[in-house]
């Protein structure tokens, strides 16, 4: 197993905008051929547009793009934009003489940083469609990352910057990649050592914290949420692939605790751009390490920003 960059998983382009005064953004991931997909949300208090389409039972085989977004469920405007964007190029479901993009989107909540009036629209989808690429993305507090934090329990005044981050493996001619925008409650852990989340006066954890009930009760209901996709090129089932997602939140779990409470919206995405024979398992396994690494850098590449101390200054 061996590391490589995110956009040699191939298939794929990955394009960012954000509005930086704001404290928001979006990140699309467009796929050169139409995906197959999966989703496994864990959290419990996601912010999602036509997600319903991965579900095994559903007819749709294939999406266009994936969005990742901050703003809230005000956010979820923005895949109006990549849908103009895919539909002006006649990508999208052929239907009555035109075409619908499918377009799936999860969003995060960034409105306690910035201007929280501003959020992600169709025009700034319209314009992540316009920077994607192949080149390796920018990470840190770019596109759904710009307002991510974490540690943010007992308030913002003790939180930290997070943002958006990337990791890849190749196995024998298997890749597995993950992007990520890193918006938890809790604290983030690089192995064992914690690097970032609740800054107390006491050296209390997040974990900990969660266990005094006058702490709890201070917390936002759903202001959190971290949000991924996984690519790979293994040939998987939409069921295989919600599989995978699904082993992918190992990785979560690794990397920030505590992680998928009713507080968090997680939710990872997994999507196939290729035909490489493999197993489920294979691909879920290098999917949570990809994750947890990928949180890992999110946190690390993040820059002070809207009165939140980053590692990326350092």
């Amino acid at each position: 197993m061996k590391t490589i960059g995110i956009m040699e998983v191939g298939g794929f382009r990955v394009g960012h905008a954000s509005y930086d005064e704001a404290g928001t953004g979006c990140t699309v991931i467009l796929f050169d051929e139409p995906a197959t997909a999966g989703i496994s949300v864990q959290g419990g208090g996601p912010a999602s547009r036509d997600t319903r389409i991965l579900d095994p039972l559903m007819g749709a085989d294939s999406i266009h793009a994936i969005l990742l977004s901050g703003g809230s469920a005000f956010g979820l405007d923005a895949a109006g934009g990549v849908m103009r964007f895919l539909e002006s190029r006649g990508i999208g479901f052929p239907v009555a003489g035109s075409v619908v993009p499918l377009v799936c989107q999860s969003s995060l909540f960034d409105l306690c940083v910035g201007d929280p009036d501003i959020r992600p629209d169709a025009a700034l989808g319209e314009a992540a469609c316009r920077s994607a690429s192949y080149a390796p993305p920018a990470e840190g507090n770019v596109g759904a990352g710009t307002g991510c934090s974490v540690g943010k329990l007992v308030g913002m005044d003790r939180a930290m910057k997070s943002g958006f981050g990337t990791y890849a493996f190749d196995c024998g001619g298997l890749r597995v990649g993950a992007l990520v925008a890193v918006n938890a409650i809790g604290d983030v852990y690089d192995g064992a050592k914690r690097i970032a989340g609740v800054r107390d006066p006491l050296g209390r954890t997040t974990e900990d914290l969660f266990l005094e009930p006058l702490s709890a009760a201070n917390a936002d209901q759903g202001a959190n949420t971290t949000i991924g996709v996984l690519v790979t090129n293994a040939a998987l089932s939409k069921a295989q692939l919600a599989k995978a997602a699904a082993m992918a939140h190992d990785g979560l779990a690794r990397a920030i605790r505590p992680v998928h409470t009713l507080l968090d919206g997680d939710s990872v995405y997994c999507a196939s751009t290729g035909r490489f024979p493999t197993y489920v398992n294979s691909v879920g396994i290098l999917a949570s390490i990809a994750m947890e690494r990928a949180i890992v850098r999110a946190v690390r590449a993040s820059k002070t920003a809207y009165g939140l101390p980053g590692l990326g200054d350092r």
